[in-house]
């Protein structure tokens, strides 16, 4: 028999890509197109939407909107399908705008959008955090003659998950079974994640929990949602619940699940079951990362474990887990906690070496630290050395810094810090101000420390339960028992609450002001407000009554 050969035409060429972009072979698919000509046959729609459609599966949204372009040049018409596709390319590539150009481009060319181009604009608008544009778009199918489905009222719900509307994301969901159409597993994902974010537990929760009623079957996405859900919630013990559940229904739980599961406990303050979580990934087959162990870290931090937090950063590299900005924020904080100022400043030395920028958390963390130890010189250098580091300090870098001073005596340091603060754009709050009432309250320092009590409600800073306790015991110190009772007499007022502390302080000034009855009318107006007395209430009030010889029967009210 003769060989003969086959004629290849246009049928054969588009199916050929339309092959290529089922495979995800957009080079191919691009190969073929472009090879047509030479073998003197003409791409047609087919062709050219298979193309399109390859790009826009690979990506390519650039490439997909060039081929689109080029279609009238090689006198082929687009139709709705190639819009469709050029659509779904903006939407994968992040280009909104331009999802919305093309979409409201069809018209002209007297095409009318159907629910594929729809859908497709919506999920553009749901990746550009455009859920306004997204509800407007589905309210709008129906003057169209193009009916929602479920892939529209997932694609609306995500949008709504993303710009953090979960009302209106639950509001969908509530009326797809109204409009006839089934909510499916992408559906509830998209809206427990909305609740997630929202940080609506209980209603994520409600939302997993009827799902195999309804034949879905909750899958890693949702699992992961729902813990995320309980994390953000401090509902430590629900995420584990839901950790331990998922091998029940075959859910493989994956490096999210675990994070989520470990940041739980750290916020919940449960630092053994955040390394058991940490420590068992390995054996459940699940890669350890970066966020797995800054989780760790910061729970231990929190728990007051330094050490361990220190031992977590230095098996990382053996792990292959590069630490970065957050990892040595957790652990310069887990110094701090500890009061470890030392290690806090060390670890802040070795960023640069790691490739790893310091960041204002990183300064606040390790001033915090020398704070706490009263390392007020160190606490200076740190802040000098920001501006150097190009890091802007905050609010809290000042009011840390003040307080170091505080703690080292040095007032005048701390009035001149909070002075300095409006030239820096920085406005003082009322923990930099409680440092600053607490240096001169420390130094005796009263008529300055009440000058700031009353600068504070120029300033918009609403004094609290220690600023009061502050300026009480800078009267104390300074002899001015009748503005320590003055002060607490206006707490009332000023819708604070007076505790132990304020009452030990004003007791103590009204026995350095000679002042027995006073101190024992305050001692026994305490358990009235509901403040508990304990041994230096009862030593101040006993040395008040020393100069009216009543201490004995002081001594036998104590418990």
């Amino acid at each position: 028999m003769l060989a003969k050969s086959l004629e290849v035409n246009v049928f054969h060429y588009s199916a050929a890509i339309s092959a290529c972009e089922k495979g995800r072979q957009w080079q191919l698919a691009l190969g073929l197109l472009s090879s047509m000509p030479d073998m003197r046959v003409i791409p047609n729609e087919i062709s050219y939407n298979a193309a399109i459609s390859a790009c826009e599966k690979g990506g390519q949204w650039q490439l997909a909107l060039g081929l689109l372009s080029l279609m009238p040049e090689m006198r082929v018409s687009p139709n709705k399908i190639s819009y469709s596709a050029a659509i779904s390319a903006c939407e994968k590539g992040g280009q909104w705008q331009l999802a919305l150009g093309f979409l409201s481009s069809m018209p002209e060319m007297r095409m009318v959008p159907d629910e594929i181009s729809y859908n497709a604009a919506m999920s553009a608008y749901e990746k550009g955090g455009q859920w306004q544009l997204a509800l407007g778009l589905l309210s709008s199918m129906p003057d169209m003659r193009a009916i929602p489905n479920e892939i529209s009222y997932s694609a609306a719900i995500s949008a709504c998950e993303k710009g953090g509307q979960w009302q209106l994301a639950l509001g969908l969901l509530s009326i797809m079974p109204e409009r006839r159409e089934i909510p499916d597993e992408i559906s509830y994902n998209a809206a427990i994640s909305a609740c997630e974010k929202g940080g609506q537990w209980q209603l994520a929760l409600g939302l997993l929990s009827p799902m195999p009623e309804a034949r879905m079957i909750p899958d890693q996405i949702t699992y992961n949602a729902a813990i995320s859900a309980c994390e953000k919630g401090g509902q430590w013990p629900v995420a584990l619940n839901l950790l331990s559940r998922m091998p029940e229904v075959r859910v493989v739980p994956n490096k999210i699940t675990y994070n989520a599961a470990i940041s739980a406990c750290e916020k919940g303050g449960q630092w053994q079951l955040a390394l058991g979580l940490l420590n068992r990934m390995p054996d459940m087959c699940v890669t350890q990362n970066v966020i797995s162990y800054n989780a760790a870290i910061s729970a231990c931090g929190k728990g007051g474990q330094w050490q361990l937090g220190l031992n977590l950063l230095s098996r990382m590299p053996d792990a292959r887990v590069v630490p970065n900005e957050i990892t040595y924020n957790a652990a310069i904080s887990a110094c701090e906690k500890g009061g470890q100022w030392q290690l806090a400043l060390n670890l802040l030395s070795l960023m640069p070496e790691a490739r790893v920028v310091p960041k204002e958390i990183t300064y606040n963390a390790a001033i915090s630290a020398c704070e706490k130890d009263g390392q007020w010189k160190m606490a200076l250098n740190l802040l000098s050395l920001m501006p150097e580091a190009r890091v802007v300090p905050s609010e809290i870098t000042y009011s840390a810094t003040v307080s170091a001073c505080s703690k080292g005596g040095q007032w005048q340091l701390g009035l001149k810090l909070l002075s300095q603060m409006p030239d820096a754009s920085l406005v003082p709050n009322e923990i930099t101000y409680n440092a600053a009432i607490s240096a001169c309250e420390k130094a005796g320092q009263w008529q300055l420390a009440l000058n700031l009590l009353r600068r504070m409600p120029e300033a918009r800073v609403l004094p609290d339960q220690i600023t009061y306790n502050a300026a009480i015991s800078a009267c104390e110190k300074g002899g001015q028992w009748q503005l320590a009772l003055n002060l607490l007499s206006v707490m009332p007022e000023a819708r604070v609450i007076p505790d132990q502390i304020t009452y030990n302080a004003a007791i103590s000034a009204c026995e350095k002001g000679g002042q027995w009855q006073l101190a024992l009318n305050l001692l026994s107006r305490m358990p009235e407000v509901r403040v508990v007395p304990d041994e230096i209430t009862y030593s101040a009030a006993i040395s008040a009554c020393e100069k009216g010889q009543l201490e004995l029967n002081l001594l036998s009210l104590m418990p």
